[in-house]
């Protein structure tokens, strides 16, 4: 856990100084307000599909940028879009892909091909949280998440000669593009409530991921960190 926030971190600050230029040159003195909080997030997420006999998740990473917009006193609304964002299920069973009319892989002696089946959606995700900020900065929120789907397939995964082998069976005809559900959130905002954000989002989807099969939900848990751009409380003019 502590390598993968210290990636995360420094692949964080090789791009906000770069990205803050732009922004700021872009939005101005409309991020300079002690009522908007404007940056960039990310972090990883672990994913499952319900309705199948697997229950591995499928584990990715994901980048965006967000509104923290201020409300009334310690309300926010806090939301923004996950650009690169994945959903998933890792490990499905041979039952499984049986359900989902999938290629299974054999050898030339028609024998089953040792590996592991997942299945992959590329999303655009759009958290809309309301969060209360306590005085010790830590915060709680809930809401709802919308998603829109624009790339999946099925990915195996195979040694074969000791090479690593990839093979995808794209689905997206298959599936529903328009995800929703409802999620809910902890979190830490660092430096006496001025700096980063570190948090925990865990996400459950209404609509059925496949289109021809029931109960088949999107499930994910996201650890998330938050870097403000340009924003902050106005300066004092006297």
């Amino acid at each position: 856990m502590k390598k993968f926030i210290l990636i995360i971190s420094l692949f964080f600050i090789s791009i906000t100084s770069q990205s803050q230029v732009l922004i700021t040159l872009l939005l101005g003195d409309k991020l300079n307000s002690d009522g908007l909080e404007f940056g960039l997030v990310g972090g990883g997420n672990w994913s499952t599909i319900s309705g199948f006999e697997t229950k591995k998740s499928l584990s990715t990473f994901n980048l965006g940028f967000y509104f923290d917009i201020r409300i009334k006193n310690q309300w926010a609304l806090y939301t923004g879009v996950l650009v690169k964002s994945n959903l998933g299920v890792n490990g499905f069973t041979l039952n499984d892909l049986s359900v989902l009319d999938a290629d299974i892989y054999k050898n030339i002696d028609s024998i089953d091909v040792v590996g592991t089946y997942s299945q992959h959606m590329n999303y655009f995700l759009v958290p809309i949280l309301l969060r209360y900020k306590f005085k010790n900065h830590i915060y709680i929120e809930g809401g709802t998440q919308l998603g829109l789907m624009y790339k999946s397939w099925v990915e195996f995964n195979a040694d074969i000669d000791g090479r690593d082998g990839i093979l995808k069976e794209y689905n997206r005809e298959d599936l529903n593009k328009i995800d929703a559900g409802a999620m809910i959130g902890i979190g830490y905002k660092l430096m006496k409530g001025t700096g980063w954000t570190m948090g925990v989002k865990y996400y459950y989807g209404f609509v059925d991921v496949y289109k021809h099969i029931s109960n088949t939900k999107n499930s994910s848990l996201f650890l998330e960190l938050c870097i403000p751009i340009g924003a902050g409380e106005k300066p004092n003019k006297n």
